[in-house]
């Protein structure tokens, strides 16, 4: 059965699983060292269970527009906002259907939402003292990507 703190890792894991794949990126576990957690595009998607959440990922504009290229193989002025939305979109429905399969415990049945997206800079999002959050970052020293889940 997963542990919370497992949770992170079959999350981190799934959404790079999910890059290396379409867009042909490798990116590592980072050390979470961002001030402001959030980039300027943030993906999400709630994930309804015993224990239920929101599943997070962001980025800034460039990581995705990079990524975006990568994806559909057409150049980075090319990539439009709707663009760099569905790729962001996409990573998220494959991150939470990947980890949705790789878990065992009941707790963790998710039932997910769609996905959709949030633009701007200094976005912050706060909890109660007693909530549970996992941040993981994803890097390879050119982009990086994050995820937050918060239940």
């Amino acid at each position: 059965m997963a542990s919370f703190d497992g949770l992170g890792d079959i999350l981190a894991d799934a959404l790079a699983e999910a890059i290396a794949t379409v867009t042909g990126i490798n990116l590592e576990h980072m050390p979470d060292c961002s001030q402001n957690f959030f980039g300027e595009i943030i993906g999400a998607m709630v994930l309804s269970s015993k224990k239920s959440g929101i599943l997070f990922i962001s980025a800034n504009e460039k990581d995705i527009r990079v990524l975006c290229s990568n994806m559909i193989g057409a150049s980075e002025d090319e990539i439009t906002c709707g663009d760099t939305e569905d790729t962001l979109c996409e990573f998220v429905n494959m991150t939470a259907g990947s980890a949705k399969l790789r878990l065992s415990d009941p707790d963790y049945r998710f039932v997910l939402s769609s996905p959709f997206i949030i633009r701007g800079g200094g976005i912050e999002v706060s909890t109660k003292s007693r909530t549970q959050v996992i941040s993981k970052t994803l890097g390879n020293g050119e982009i990086n990507i994050r995820i937050k889940f918060i239940c």
